[in-house]
């Protein structure tokens, strides 16, 4: 292989990395925010200072100018529940997302009914913890919250109490199910607050989950531990949060849902190796749980223990192949690493058909060296200048262009 190549191959791996920080900030780091910014008018001293000793008769001291009072903005308050399609309440709790074109946030979690609230142009509040499908996440964009934008479309609150909404909806973030979307465009302030019931249906073609069976039978104790345990993590204080997640597992030791957030707890303690334990037992009591392959994936990715971000990042996908789209990228590299050369052309190749925003254009990069390993010389040339079209002003655009021309020499051999 050539030195392009070879240096490619490191690039992976440090693209790699890249993309688990930015993973890792659904759970503890990329808490999304609000900067709210406020903005101060200047006092200007209106009239110019009457010479001394002119003629000019004095004026008459106009009384100041009152400042104009501010738009009153009235709060816009939102309730619902979330239901199954059974009829039942979710077991775990599930992110409430408002997405506004291309947006997306998370602005609240369901309690143990099913129940939540929040308030519009509150953003989401400090310390909450985006979901790991979460538009942005993994690619490490940071998610401007339109509640927050004055004068932006589905942004501040008239005077009159009506919010602008527009292009605004309301979905509840269950991987492996479909939610019901509300359209918030036409919700006024002194509307009832209560948007009615949001169902989740399963996807048929999604084996795993993001709602663990295992909750439906957790005492009422283990379940009182768990959600509180979740507030304070949803608050970052994970200290706090891991006591009473610890205390739902020691009541209740197959409760998933509660092994994975303890995972969680510890991982925003930088508590690695227990995070790993309890991801770990996450999956011993219910296989069909997304979330701790995930994790576990985005550690070893870190890590750069390649065989065990394969293995998991693979499984992940296996259960759940549509609502991570970013893991088809990130699978991609570490199939790259182990040598799983044929895993790593399909993720490749998936990855570089997502559309944006969770689109990686290194996919088509990646994808370009796998297929120069394979001597498929001819894709490789298509894969790369598809790389150059979608990021003309990449750094590394010089090392690209000397793989094309030694792709070059080998078409030009093959067909002289």
């Amino acid at each position: 292989m050539s030195r392009a190549m070879r240096s490619y191959t490191l690039r992976c791996a440090i693209l790699a990395l890249a993309a688990v920080a930015c993973l890792s900030a659904q759970r503890g780091g990329n808490s999304g925010g609000n900067s709210s910014g406020s903005t101060s008018s200047g006092g200007n001293s209106g009239g110019a200072p009457a010479g001394a000793g002119t003629s000019q008769p004095a004026q008459t001291p106009q009384a100041p100018s009152q400042p104009s009072a501010p738009a009153i903005q009235m709060p816009v308050f939102i309730s619902g529940r979330v239901m199954m399609d059974d009829g039942s309440p979710p077991p775990d709790s599930v992110g409430i997302q408002r997405m506004c074109s291309m947006t997306t946030r998370t602005v609240a979690f369901t309690n143990s009914k099913g129940d939540f609230s929040f308030q519009w142009g509150s953003g989401q509040p400090a310390g909450m913890i985006p979901d790991a499908s979460e538009v942005g996440t993994f690619s490490g964009q940071r998610n401007l919250d339109p509640a927050n934008t004055s004068g932006a479309r589905g942004g501040d609150l008239s005077a009159y109490g009506v919010s602008n909404m527009l292009g605004c909806e309301l979905t509840a973030n269950a991987p492996g199910f479909r939610s019901d979307r509300f359209d918030l465009g036409n919700h006024r302030a002194s509307d009832n607050p209560d948007i009615g019931v949001i169902v989740l249906h399963r996807l048929a073609n999604v084996e795993g989950t993001s709602v663990s069976a295992t909750s439906f039978n957790a005492p009422k104790d283990a379940r009182k531990a768990w959600e509180k345990g979740v507030q304070l993590l949803h608050k970052s204080k994970s200290a706090e949060s891991e006591k009473e997640l610890r205390k739902a597992v020691d009541i209740y030791p197959k409760y998933a849902a509660a092994w994975v957030d303890l995972g969680r707890a510890r991982l925003q303690q930088k508590s690695m190796e227990p995070a790993r334990a309890a991801f770990l037992k996450a999956i011993e009591a219910d296989g069909k749980l997304v979330e701790p392959y995930v994790a576990l994936g985005e550690m070893a990715l870190g890590e750069q223990n390649w065989t065990d971000a394969a293995k998991y990042l693979d499984r992940a996908l296996q259960l759940d192949p549509v609502d991570y789209p970013k893991l088809w990228f990130a699978g991609a590299v570490a199939d790259y690493n182990v040598r799983n050369y044929e895993g790593a052309e399909k993720k490749a190749r998936a990855a570089a058909k997502i559309n944006q925003p969770n689109r990686d254009v290194h996919a088509s990069q990646l994808l370009g060296l796998i297929l120069l390993n394979k001597r498929d010389y001819a894709g490789a040339d298509d894969a790369l200048r598809e790389y150059m079209k979608l990021s003309p002003d990449a750094k590394d655009l010089r090392e690209v262009k000397a793989q094309l021309s030694e792709i070059e020499g080998h078409l030009h051999a093959d067909y002289p």
